[in-house]
């Protein structure tokens, strides 16, 4: 499967994750707090709908621009934002192309995945504030999990996630990525950064 096509697919699967995961928030929720240290539901789902419009136009255009306002209605703009950037995924052709992001170049690939990571892990987080924890599926986690220590470095974490948390055993999948992202997989822990 071409690097593409790859990023896109993993894409996919984080949106289709956090859409399900933010079903169940309504503006009664909106004020509940997340595993997003100072974020309630509100902030967090505006932020992922601003990250799934920037994403929209870096897999779409080849740039990354700021995010469009976010409607009143938080959960509202993700659905929106959400249909936007799987409409980009599906508009996008196999070839790679660079997306500029300042005065940087990322591959779209690279680019899709880690907004994949992104949109994954506050998928987590919008579950676990809406009071329905849904596990990150097994086949994204497999595949995020050995890309999640290139992208989330020691000198890139820091205000991004909080520091990784052990979890006993052997943690599924889902597990170990949110622990790895600073998030504590089963029952509540301390909130990191968003």
């Amino acid at each position: 499967m071409a690097a593409l096509t790859r990023g896109l697919w993993l894409l996919r699967s984080a949106v289709c994750y956090a859409l399900a995961a933010a079903g169940p928030a309504r503006s009664a929720r909106l004020a509940a707090p997340t595993p997003c240290a100072g974020w309630d539901l509100g902030v967090l789902l505006a932020h992922v709908a601003d990250s799934m419009g920037v994403l929209s136009g870096a897999i779409a255009a080849g740039s990354v621009e700021p995010g469009l306002p976010s409607g009143e209605d938080p959960a509202a703009t993700l659905r929106c934002r959400a249909a936007g950037l799987l409409a980009a995924c599906a508009d996008a052709g196999p070839d790679e192309h660079l997306v500029a992001i300042g005065d940087r170049w990322l591959p779209a690939s690279m680019t899709a995945v880690a907004g994949a990571l992104e949109i994954t892990v506050h998928g987590w987080d919008i579950a676990a504030a809406c009071g329905s924890p849904r596990p990150v599926p097994p086949g994204l986690a497999a595949v995020l999990l050995p890309v999640a220590p290139l992208l989330v470095t020691p000198a890139t974490r820091r205000g991004l996630f909080a520091d990784p948390v052990r979890v006993p055993g052997r943690p599924a999948p889902g597990d170990e990525l949110v622990a790895f992202l600073g998030r504590q997989p089963r029952g509540p822990g301390t909130p990191g950064p968003a």
